[in-house]
């Protein structure tokens, strides 16, 4: 582990209006503890930014010392690149601020907010912006790979909807990008975002949600689960872009409003989010009710801000967690045989598969138009394994694995950039595909000594 001199420390403490947070500290365990268990690293010092003019003195501070540097949002990413061994952790989880211009729709946010601050603050004046399905994820994390939830398909990607970004670059300029200025920058930023620089500060476009939508969870038995899908799939080739419906398939946790028998028994879920009249969103949602026999519901008109905590007690932190992902542009029916099949077989009661739907605003923005650009996907997959004892990491983990590779031949090409875990870097190049060599010119013009390289790693 790295050691600095008491003079060094003091000096850095006085530079940063935040904390510095050292090994010895009480406290340091806690604050290098991260969304992901499986995750366990030690940073030789952690800077907990108090302000965005404490960014770029932190970095002064990691080259000054020759030190490898991590940046945390919320921490919530799967692969842990928020926190590193020996290095500095520059911390942005206290800037959590969101101020709304209900006038001009636009929602200025830092970067350690979570998706519940966003909408708690952009609720109030009945505006959203489309974010993650779990509130307690961090923005930023979300935003620079790209960013989708339940609002995709009517309103697109994250990055879809974000008007400009303050950052911090690798040689500690101060920079504001949008499509006005530092217009290529703005271009990497969305969707490839950690390699280029620390983002201090996010503006989005907000548009009108809410406050009550129609939501909820229709749930059937997972022998039904074949003919519930293709249903699925046809019905929502037809269906308005303001419904969104994903697909989980799990062991049923102990819902109150299921049969206690059913506690335990695999499961194909249907998740049901409709933006518009709750009077349209009845018409809309009762066909689904037909596509098997559920062994029940409980669907109604309920505030956006409570839907988006509705999957938070599934994705509390410090669980053992382990993700593969791949994008489809079409489900057929040997890819959903496949995942029913890997269904009977879930290692834990944790672990699930789901499906989200994002064909619609999203398939409408040219592949090119900024880093993120799997732009006919329709649906994302994610394998979530999760436990809690590390007893299990070898079981989770190799089902994982083995799903992930047996839907391989349905998948369509590229992946999502923030389900990637550590151990994907050969996948980078196809996560952004043919905008690649584009976003490689820039890293060496804005990152050359690859800084910035604890993420999903473009290499100058």
């Amino acid at each position: 582990m790295t050691s600095f001199s008491q003079n060094t420390i003091n000096a850095l403490k006085e530079a940063v209006t935040g904390s510095v947070v050292l090994p010895e500290d009480a406290g340091y365990n806690e604050v290098r503890k991260i969304w992901n268990a499986t995750i366990d690293r030690h940073p030789a010092v952690i800077v907990q930014c108090a302000e965005a003019a404490d960014v770029p003195r932190a970095l002064h501070f990691a080259r000054q010392q020759g030190l490898e540097v991590s940046v945390r949002g919320a921490g919530h990413n799967i692969a842990g690149n928020a926190v590193c061994e020996g290095g500095i952790m520059i911390d942005l989880s206290n800037m959590t601020r969101v101020l709304v211009d209900a006038a001009k729709k636009i929602a200025y946010v830092e970067p350690g907010a979570r998706l519940g601050d966003v909408d708690k603050a952009t609720q109030q004046h009945g505006l959203a912006t489309p974010l993650g399905i779990n509130s307690t994820t961090g923005t930023a994390g979300l935003t620079l790979g790209g960013g989708f939830g339940w609002l995709t398909r009517q309103y697109g990607m994250t990055v879809d909807n974000l008007l400009a970004v303050d950052l911090v670059t690798a040689d500690g300029r101060e920079l504001r990008a949008s499509e006005q200025e530092n217009e290529d920058l703005f271009w990497a930023i969305r969707g490839a975002g950690g390699n280029f620089g620390i983002v201090t500060g996010f503006e989005y476009r907000l548009h009108p949600v809410g406050p009550e939508i129609t939501a909820g969870l229709i749930v059937f038995p997972i022998a039904q689960a074949k003919r519930v899908l293709q249903q699925y799939r046809d019905y929502m080739d037809t269906a308005p872009e303001a419904l969104n419906i994903w697909v989980v398939m799990r062991k049923a946790p102990p819902l109150p409003f299921l049969p206690e028998e059913v506690h335990g028994k695999e499961v194909a879920v249907l998740a049901v989010f409709y933006a518009g009249d709750p009077a349209e969103a009845e018409c809309l949602i009762a066909p689904l009710r037909d596509f098997g026999t559920p062994y029940g519901e409980h669907v109604g008109v309920q505030p956006y801000v409570e839907w988006q905590q509705a999957f938070d007690p599934l994705l509390t932190p410090g669980a053992r967690n382990y993700w593969k992902s791949h994008n489809f542009t079409a489900l057929n029916d040997e890819a959903l045989d496949t995942m029913i099949d890997f269904t009977h077989s879930l290692p834990g009661p944790q672990c699930e598969i789901f499906i989200g739907m994002i064909g619609g605003a999203a398939n409408r923005v040219a592949a090119n138009a900024m880093a993120y650009g799997h732009r006919d996907a329709r649906f994302v997959l994610n394998v979530h394994a999760r436990w809690d004892e590390t007893v299990q990491d070898k079981t989770c983990i190799a089902w994982a694995r083995e799903f992930f590779k047996a839907s391989a031949p349905y998948a369509s090409a590229g992946v999502y950039i923030n389900f990637m875990t550590e151990e994907e870097g050969d996948r980078v190049k196809a996560a952004y595909g043919l905008n690649y060599d584009r976003l490689v010119q820039l890293k060496r013009q804005y990152d050359p000594d690859n800084l910035f390289h604890l993420n999903q790693n473009i290499r100058p």
